[in-house]
């Protein structure tokens, strides 16, 4: 799967990934309304207020980027209709030949990492149908509990060739509480990229493993560190654009072919319009204002590249 989405990469020269994360407050009014019209302010409303704001940010970006990132949170707050939401989402960006990363932060052990493995990126067995649950191509995994938790996962991704990213130094502030804790003198973090380099080994995909990290863009230094001990394991950047991360952080999360690393931006881009940079568009254009936060993106880091 990892060989697609470096595919995708190249096709379109954007090493980016948008974040479908919806919050009713970034949707325009006038979807909401329409939503709310139809459903109610229910549940129902407003999970095909998050269905149609989505629609229109991949019509509008998709010929651009190579993946989307839904983040499973912002669906499931709206319970089943949220989840409904989810999988539609999934399926129309495959329909569009986007790759599909699951934000789902799952870690268990045993029989549960398992069933989590199958439900995002495997199959389960209905009598004698097989069926496909969600159908990300790849899925965030969270490594705390060890082998247990990941074996699963890498297991599913060998046998369906998808992928995961494990989150191994986040974006997030607090972060260091743990991740930065010493262990024998040295960060928790790069232990933890030593693990990934491991994993990777089993579920190689090319030159590069279908296991990846999570490297928050807030962090450059560390990202420069960790692109050492794990040279084969693409890395997804969360932190760009809204929390603080720019083009000129990220050369060193790349390899010196210019892959390696695909940046995320969130609401930087879904909620774009609501920016004085593009104040212009208006809540009624979000969409172009989206695509122009992509080519801006894009940009951005290019330009980074080829001057580092």
């Amino acid at each position: 799967m990892i060989q697609k989405l470096i595919s995708n990469i190249k096709k379109t020269g954007a090493p980016i990934v948008v974040g479908l994360d919806p919050m009713l407050g970034y949707i325009p009014e006038h979807v909401k309304k329409q939503a709310f019209d139809r459903y109610g302010e229910t549940l129902e409303g407003a999970a095909e207020a998050v269905w149609q704001f989505n629609k229109e940010i991949v019509d509008a970006t998709c010929d651009l980027i190579p993946a989307v990132k839904p983040q499973i949170a912002m669906y499931e707050q709206f319970g089943l209709e949220g989840i409904r939401v989810f999988q539609k989402t999934v399926d129309y960006c495959h329909e569009k030949g986007l790759v599909v990363i699951g934000d789902v932060k799952r870690g268990d052990i045993g029989s549960t990492s398992a069933a989590y493995a199958a439900a995002h990126l495997g199959k389960v067995q209905v009598g004698s149908a097989v069926c496909t649950p969600f159908g990300e191509d790849f899925a965030t995994v969270n490594p705390y509990l060890g082998s247990d938790g990941i074996n699963p996962f890498i297991d599913v991704c060998s046998k369906e060739n998808k992928g995961i990213f494990i989150l191994v130094k986040t974006s997030n502030p607090s972060s260091g509480e743990f991740q930065d804790r010493l262990i024998d003198g040295r960060p928790l973090y790069e232990l933890v990229g030593e693990k990934v380099a491991e994993w990777g080994e089993q579920c190689m995909d090319g030159e590069y493993s279908n296991v990846g990290a999570v490297v928050g863009a807030t962090y450059p230094e560390m990202g420069k560190a960790l692109r050492k001990i794990m040279p084969k394991a693409y890395i997804l950047v969360p932190g760009y654009g809204a929390q603080g991360g720019k083009g000129a952080d990220l050369v060193h999360f790349f390899n010196e072919d210019g892959l390696g690393a695909i940046v995320n931006s969130s609401r930087g881009i879904i909620a774009a319009y609501r920016q004085e940079s593009y104040a212009k568009y208006g809540p009624k254009h979000f969409g172009e204002a989206s695509r122009a936060a992509v080519e801006d993106m894009v940009k951005d880091i290019r330009g980074a590249l080829e001057n580092r």
